[in-house]
């Protein structure tokens, strides 16, 4: 053990694998040694089983740990901590006769910590780099009978400063774990290289193979099965590989001992007039990251899993994948190859905790560590190099700069210079083809589209991409259209990926009731930790879609559509990469628009109902793209016929003289009825934007300013003809600022209709969240029926994805129910009716922002977890006149400026009655 402690401090790779190599599918026998093993923490723990590919920490054997940026021990490198959990595998087996026949290997697709590797007492290699393959020869090792492998496993080492990847630390072996045959005379490697010329529509391929024998290399469908390895072969006619059109054409390259088959795509990637280019066409990403994850099994993602991922990415326009921030598994770039999804794959490489202490002692510019960035750049390329999805190398995360990554590109321009190398954190963009970027503002993205950003002349001769953008936290994304219409603007902006696919929340059971309970950071003890900070996903762990999915739908669609009802037009933009529409049904005909054109087509528009267009994939039935007018409504009125009684009774309704406000509306008791300018904070409202870093969150303004505490004074209450008129002034304590209120109350006798006017005074110190009306009833809601927008929320900057049309949602759904509670569920209704069980309450208005819930806003702001929330007894409803919009301050920009909610004064008419 000794030895073993002492090594975990050597900043250089791990020693005795074999050279790093394509995975292939070849016919050589194999064998998996998944299963169950046995394990011990060391010293002296007692063995127990558990499942491989898995982790340890869940599988009772430790705690998970999540950490963004701050590494969860002292920052000392290369040392790691005493306090560093051993864990040893050890799983028996007896080999494959057919294995044995061969000279073998020993592969690890993925071992999370540190390894040290042993097979029948033979010291076969250390493991470094947790998220990389590494194979061991156990030719001279491997024997008939029972075999004993064993895998000693520290959780941190010398290069757990180079895994600090926004992630959980979870120690174990969470990848495949398999025994090869190497036959004599097969194949060590093979690196398929292919173009594709778009001027006339040729492709060239050429394969290199490691071998001691003649290799052939066979394309049946091209019909050759003669070709030789290491020579470039001209096809005269071949189809392209694109995300849209993800053409594959198998290979097999083989020798008398060995055949290996390929899947591969004649595509050329470049770069021209700073413009980022595939098969000689503009190419625009509509991407998103994707860490692996699974609410139970952690970074074991299995490929059924994986492909359901990939499908439901296609289905909501996704076409491009940055694997954040390491190698997938290795399957699942076969996915990506046959579904169609361009891929960024990620070197296993972030240092972002030295950020923290001013890049001090960082390894990216330490010459120590050269042997580790190289060892971990080679795995990474050399493993996925045959895959026509990988458009991109990327050489880490967040690892500051200096000698290490400048050296990496450099090998990984000269291994492969048919593909681009990006990394986003060296802004000089010296030793990389794309200017990457991440949350850059809209404000600066548009100067670098319009090349007037002051640059060097290197990086002004580069594309432009936002490797992360969008943070999907909570409630959110907001201010996904803005980006977008500048990718569509501007030629040199190559889009971006999404921050991110997929919440890191993890399953921790079930309540007495039922509920699910999901986990985040501080949730297992660990006393270094951010939180709710892995909860930001457009997905939830469970891959259930959150409303984001449906705006991110509508956002990226590949081709626009614009009505002008006015002029009876319908403009089609078609935005694909290299399809035209023929393959989409519009339920009329479509023009001819080839890609990356527009067409204008007459189009009868109703004038008094909504219309809606939707283009569908004729293949499948997949909405592509909609687009939908809808006329202006009329407001909902009454005729007023009941009068103000001396009583303060109004048709259905009874107020309280003390507050003016309305207490019964039928047979519905009302409470708590106030004018209100705040909301429970959306993990957005805590974020400080990235343009206004000098300044408290959105939510500590709220704070500070105790808009949650509005206290409200009764000014008086008239009559004026048929309406009850209440003026009144609310306030937070301390400041001398706050809202005077105008409740004009009419009623037809079955209704009571609300024209409410607020106006601000005194100097306001911050925003607004909201401007409207709150009010209590004391029985819980069922669902939640309406005309309007829907069927997910809208906030002035979201909803993207809502369209006009009526809808039907239970309580949970409506209010949009997060892992951390929050701000959510607004819905901009005309005619809405909320279900308390046999009775309810309808709202009628034009465009009212309205929100259902079973919990005050105050619980809400206060509770950790959903499911920690109580058993829904009451219910809360809000009518809004104006709403602010939600940004992506949890990482990024705030509110845009249009989207913000200025002290102003409002306006709120709507009708409510007992239903």
């Amino acid at each position: 053990m000794t030895s073993f402690r002492t090594e975990l401090a050597s900043p250089q790779p791990g020693r005795g694998s074999l050279p790093a190599r394509a995975h292939l599918r070849s016919d050589a026998p194999r064998q998996s040694l998944d299963g169950t093993w046995r394990v011990r923490a060391l010293p002296g723990g007692d063995w127990s089983e558990v499942r491989v590919p898995g982790h340890l920490p869940l599988q009772g054997h430790g705690s998970p740990i999540y950490a963004n940026v701050q590494f969860p021990f002292p920052v000392d490198p290369p040392h790691p901590p005493d306090d560093n959990p051993v864990h040893e595998h050890r799983r028996e087996f007896e080999a494959d006769p057919a294995v044995l026949a061969h000279p073998s290997a020993l592969r690890f697709e993925g071992v999370d910590g540190a390894a040290t590797v042993w097979l029948n007492d033979v010291e076969l290699g250390t493991v470094r780099g947790s998220r990389l393959t590494h194979e061991f020869d156990t030719t001279d090792v491997l024997r008939a009978g029972v075999n004993v492998l064993v895998v000693r496993l520290a959780q941190w080492s010398a290069h757990s400063y180079l895994e600090d990847q926004d992630m959980w630390w979870m120690p174990g072996i969470f990848r495949s774990v398999t025994l090869l045959a190497r036959p004599s005379g097969g194949l060590r490697d093979v690196f398929v290289h292919t173009t594709y010329d778009h001027r006339d529509g040729s492709g060239t391929l050429r394969v290199e193979a490691g071998s001691d024998a003649v290799v052939t290399v066979s394309v049946p469908s091209l019909g050759r099965d003669d070709l030789g390895a290491g020579q470039t072969h001209h096809f005269r006619s071949v189809r392209p590989w694109t995300a849209e059109t993800p053409s594959l054409y198998d290979v097999r390259v083989h020798t008398p001992a060995e055949a290996v088959t390929l899947r591969i795509g004649f595509r050329s990637v470049h770069v021209d007039d700073a413009t980022l280019m595939l098969n000689g066409r503009p190419l625009l990403l509509r991407g998103v990251n994707r860490h692996e994850h699974h609410p139970l099994h952690g970074r074991t993602v299995d490929l059924d899993t994986a492909r359901a991922e990939l499908l439901l990415m296609k289905e909501h326009n996704i076409n491009a994948v940055r694997t954040s921030h390491y190698p997938p598994q290795a399957d699942f770039l076969d996915l990506t190859d046959e579904l169609g999804l361009y891929v960024m794959v990620e070197n296993d490489l972030e240092t972002h905790g030295f950020e923290l202490n001013d890049w001090r002692g960082n390894p990216s510019d330490d010459p120590q560590w050269h042997d580790a960035y190289l060892d971990r750049m080679r795995r990474t390329v050399e493993r996925d190099k045959n895959h026509a999805s990988v458009l991109f190398w990327s050489l880490g995360n967040e690892a500051g700069t200096g000698v290490n990554l400048d050296a990496i590109a450099e090998w990984t321009r000269q291994r492969d210079p048919e593909r681009l190398v990006h990394y986003e954190g060296d802004r000089r963009s010296l030793h990389v083809d794309v200017y990457s970027r991440m949350y850059a503002t809209t404000g600066e993205v548009e100067r670098i589209g319009a090349f007037t950003e002051p640059e060097d002349d290197h990086r002004r001769e580069l594309p432009f991409l936002l490797c992360e953008y969008a943070h999907a936290m909570g409630n959110g994304p907001g201010g996904l259209s803005e980006y977008q219409e500048l990718f569509h603007r501007y030629p040199r902006l190559a889009g971006g990926f999404i921050w991110e696919w997929v919440e890191h929340a993890l399953h921790g059971g079930t309540t007495d009731d039922g509920r699910t309970i999901q986990l985040y950071g501080g949730d297992f003890g660990e006393t270094v930790h951010d939180g709710s900070f892995v909860i930001d996903g457009l997905v939830h762990a469970d891959r259930t879609p959150g409303p984001g999915l449906a705006d991110v739908a509508r956002v990226f669609a590949p081709v626009g559509l614009t009505i002008d009802a006015e002029r009876s037009t319908l403009t089609i933009v078609n935005r694909y990469h290299s399809l035209d529409l023929s393959h989409l049904d519009a339920g009329f005909p479509l023009p001819d628009v080839p890609a990356g054109a527009t067409a204008t087509i007459p189009l009868k528009v109703p004038s008094t109902t909504p219309s809606t267009i939707s283009l569908r994939d004729r293949a499948d039935g997949r909405e592509v793209a909609w687009t939908q007018h809808v006329p202006p409504r009329p407001p909902a009125t009454i005729v007023p016929s009941a009068v103000p009684s001396p009583d303060l009774r109004l048709g259905p309704a009874v107020f309280d003289p003390r507050t003016g406000m309305p207490v019964r509306l039928g047979d519905l008791d009302l409470h708590d009825v106030a004018v209100s300018l705040w909301r429970a904070p959306t993990e957005n409202d805590r974020g400080i934007g990235w343009e206004e870093r000098d300044l408290p969150s959105m939510a500590d303004r709220w704070s500070a300013a105790r808009l949650a505490d509005l206290r409200t004074r009764l000014i008086d209450v008239t009559a004026d003809g048929a309406a009850l008129v209440v003026r009144t002034r609310s306030g937070p304590p301390v400041i001398d600022a706050g809202v005077d209120a105008i409740w004009r109350w009419t009623s037809d006798g079955a209704a009571l209709a609300l024209d409410l006017t607020i106006e601000p005074y005194g100097q306001w110190p911050c925003e607004w969240a909201r401007a409207g009306v709150d009010l209590r009833l004391d029985r819980p809601t069922t669902r939640v029926t309406w005309a309007g927008w829907g069927p997910g929320p809208q906030y002035p900057d979201t909803g993207q994805g809502a369209r006009y049309g009526t809808f039907t949602a239970g309580r949970d759904e409506f209010a949009v129910r997060t892992v951390r509670p929050q701000e959510h569920g607004a819905r901009r209704i005309d005619d809405a009716t909320v279900d308390l069980g046999g009775i309810g309450v309808r709202v009628r208005g034009v465009d009212v922002p309205l929100t259902v819930r079973p919990w005050s806003r105050g619980v809400i702001a206060m509770t950790g977890h959903d499911h920690e929330l109580p058993i829904a007894t009451s219910t809360w409803i809000s009518l809004d006149a104006a709403t602010s919009g939600v940004g992506t301050a949890s990482c990024g920009q705030g509110v845009l400026p249009a989207y913000r909610l200025q002290p102003s004064a409002q306006r709120l008419r709507v009708i409510l009655q007992q239903h």
